[in-house]
């Protein structure tokens, strides 16, 4: 059972002031217009860039292991174009949580969403594939608004924080489920509902296999995704949702449904998954997480990639 975070009087306690005081002024920044959130959430990855060292060298480090071939000046490109949409991700985190229906609806483009229309009115179940692009929480929101859907979450460490990423995520969904909760997830699915789940992370070797991605020949990829379909018969369908460029606002492509996917082994299904998930990188490359340590979990005898 999955108890989701409530807001209670401890969360007023000082020990989280500037916590809140952070979250205040992210919710005055984000009742700007967005053209101007747009230059100071630019204006933020330009600045994390030069404090975030160490995050800048993952980033590096992962460009360099996924695309060996790609130039010196290329990847350093691509890693300031990066850290740009990192401080736009902080401000589409607001966006997300604080703004009305009406004003994400008028910044998005929704595409192929009828597929999902019809899988949900044959009450199908949907897992819907959701990379961690730096627009995971808006692209989260505009597909709830047009579909509500169950989010899956790990627990945040800081209460404040964790409330308030659940209220602002079930503004435009139906509730959320600790994402170690495989029986909920699948449970959902077979009544036919919508489970966002994101198998692109390194969760570590617990219910992990060594498969490719990109030019990584063993990268750990979570067995998850095998699981809830072998088990749930749910569609599999992914989708990106991508910044437009030069502040023009934003699209929600849905991609093809997934109804026969191959479930002959854990390692088959996550193989198959990860072309998938190069395929959703490749649409927007800058946008993703490339802060992120990849590929920290590696075989056993196997040398460190960071």
């Amino acid at each position: 059972m999955t108890h989701l975070p409530r807001f209670t009087r401890s969360l007023l306690h000082p020990r989280y002031w500037l916590t809140w005081l952070g979250i205040g002024v992210l919710y005055l920044v984000v009742l700007l217009p967005y053209p101007i959130i747009y230059r100071i959430g630019s204006a933020m990855g330009w600045l994390a860039m030069r404090v975030l060292k160490r995050r800048v060298k993952i980033a590096y480090r992962n460009l360099e292991l996924c695309f060996p071939a790609m130039s010196d000046a290329e990847r350093k490109r691509h890693v300031v174009e990066n850290f740009r949409s990192v401080g736009m991700g902080v401000m589409e985190t607001g966006m997300a949580w604080f703004w009305p229906d009406w004003r994400v609806k008028r910044w998005f483009d929704v595409i192929g969403f009828d597929e999902v229309h019809k899988l949900q009115a044959a009450k199908r179940g949907i897992l819907l594939i959701g990379l961690h692009f730096l627009t995971l929480e808006l692209g989260a929101r505009i597909f709830g608004i047009n579909a509500p859907g169950i989010g899956v979450y790990r627990p945040n460490d800081n209460p404040v924080i964790g409330w308030l990423q659940t209220w602002g995520r079930t503004r435009s969904n139906k509730t959320m489920l600790d994402r170690k909760d495989l029986k909920g997830m699948i449970r959902a699915l077979k009544n036919g509902e919508v489970i966002w789940y994101a198998p692109d992370h390194d969760y570590g070797p617990r219910n992990s296999v060594f498969v490719p991605l990109f030019a990584v020949e063993q990268a750990a990829t979570t067995s998850g995704t095998w699981m809830l379909a072998k088990m749930s018969k749910a569609s599999i369908v992914p989708f990106v949702p991508r910044r437009k460029p030069d502040g023009k606002g934003y699209e929600l492509i849905m991609l093809p449904p997934e109804n026969d996917p191959p479930l002959g082994s854990p390692e088959e299904t996550a193989a198959w998954m990860n072309k998938i998930v190069e395929h959703c990188i490749m649409m927007a490359p800058a946008q993703y997480m490339w802060l992120h340590r990849r590929f920290k979990t590696r075989p056993e005898g196997v040398p460190p990639c960071y």
